[in-house]
């Protein structure tokens, strides 16, 4: 009988364990899965990069609040780049190899993007461009990099398309020295040949503070129905500001980026009217996307501001990264890869289908254009939600 009590303490031991067991593999299960990035927080890329940013946090806290991926929570770990490629190429080599992250975000642009997929090639990691457009990302042999972007090439494809439309003839192009820049200056000039327009004046800056008051200068002496600038942001506005001063008007004038941007008209004001801009993806009810609605909705009352298309094509591809963990069942990017290069899909921004280099073939960019105080989608006509028009006359400066 003494021996009962022992009998019975050993049996509750081993029934403990047994109910510990499965706890201790639990836990060790729902480690979270670390997701790395940078953004920009200071430098030329600052005010696009927190959309990015924006984008990817939304997708981790839905992901988050539905019961993570693959039943683990998404941990983000991200590092400011300060705009710099020499900051990228450090920091993607120390998220992968002393922070050891299982997956990879890219930070924002082509000339950063294409610094983050030499690391990530190095050591074998997928890579979605969420927000790179230049068509040399396309020509490095990378194997794990994916666009999810139309290429810079085809920005001014629907711009030109109707400035010869509208039998208008002659096209000036102002771009900076980038990678980005120059893909879409060389898509210009090429789609501006095909269409029959004449490109009468090329004109590149590297530093838009300097160089971009003696440019629009000789504007006033070109013969121009449509003129294209590509620069980014802050070098957009300056431009904008140029022409403003000296009060010139082109039958057609487009840039690249800055008049996507929701607050465009109320940064520029009146002078805003009729400026076309190339977008991959507007914040717009009536487009047929999927989800497109519900992403609106979620990023507003996140961050209170409406999202661009920098925000919607980052929050995308990670939907696609999502997608292809969950078929692989595990973080094996080999796996990850594959799915990736033979996925053809509608995402909130649109089709998803790459080529055999990662290049995205499957979407298009849409043009739109600012009407009445309102940002219209112009260009393709299946999507247009008002009629372009072809007379940009800025107010009197006062």
């Amino acid at each position: 009988m003494a021996a009962t009590p022992l009998r019975f303490i050993l049996l509750c031991c081993t029934l403990l364990l047994g109910l510990c067991q499965p706890s201790f593999l639990q836990a060790a299960e729902k480690a979270p899965i670390r997701v790395g990035a940078t953004v920009s927080l200071s430098g030329k890329f600052q005010i696009l990069s927190y959309m990015v940013r924006n984008g990817y946090q939304l997708w981790a806290e839905e992901i988050n609040r539905s019961g993570g991926l693959l039943g683990r929570k998404i941990e983000l770990i991200f590092y400011d780049d300060k705009s710099s490629r020499d900051r990228v190429l450090e920091l993607y080599e120390k998220l992968i190899t002393e922070d050891q992250v299982d997956m990879v975000l890219s930070p924002y642009g082509s000339t950063l993007t294409m610094a983050a997929a030499e690391i990530t090639e190095k050591y074998n990691y997928t890579l979605l461009a969420s927000s790179a457009s230049s068509t040399e990302l396309w020509q490095q042999g990378f194997s794990g990099v994916f666009g999810i972007y139309s290429t810079a090439d085809r920005y001014f494809l629907g711009f030109l398309d109707l400035l010869a439309r509208e039998q208008l003839k002659t096209v000036a192009i102002v771009y900076h020295n980038s990678t980005f820049n120059i893909s879409a200056m060389q898509g210009s000039k090429k789609w501006a040949s095909l269409f029959g327009l004449q490109v009468v004046y090329t004109a590149q800056y590297e530093n838009h503070l300097q160089d971009l008051p003696a440019i629009v200068a000789q504007l006033r002496n070109k013969n121009i129905d449509g003129l294209i600038f590509c620069g980014y942001p802050p070098q957009g506005y300056a431009f904008i500001e140029l022409l403003k001063r000296d009060e010139l008007s082109f039958p057609g004038l487009a840039l690249t980026i800055v008049p996507a941007l929701p607050e465009f008209y109320d940064t520029v004001g009146p002078y805003a009217e009729n400026i076309f801009s190339p977008s991959q993806w507007e914040a717009d009810e009536r487009l047929p996307f999927p989800g497109t609605n519900s992403f609106i909705e979620s990023f507003i009352a996140k961050t209170g501001k409406i999202p661009s298309y920098h925000a919607c094509s980052s929050y995308s591809a990670c939907q696609i990264l999502q997608r292809a963990v969950q078929q692989a069942g595990e973080i094996n990017h080999d796996k990850i890869r594959s799915f990736v290069a033979n996925l053809d899909t509608v995402t909130i921004m649109g089709r998803f289908k790459v080529d055999f280099h990662g290049k995205q073939i499957g979407h298009n960019p849409i043009l739109v254009q600012w009407q009445d105080g309102n940002k219209e989608i112009v260009y393709p006509t299946k999507m247009r939600t008002a009629p372009a028009r072809f007379n940009h006359q800025p107010p009197p400066q006062r």
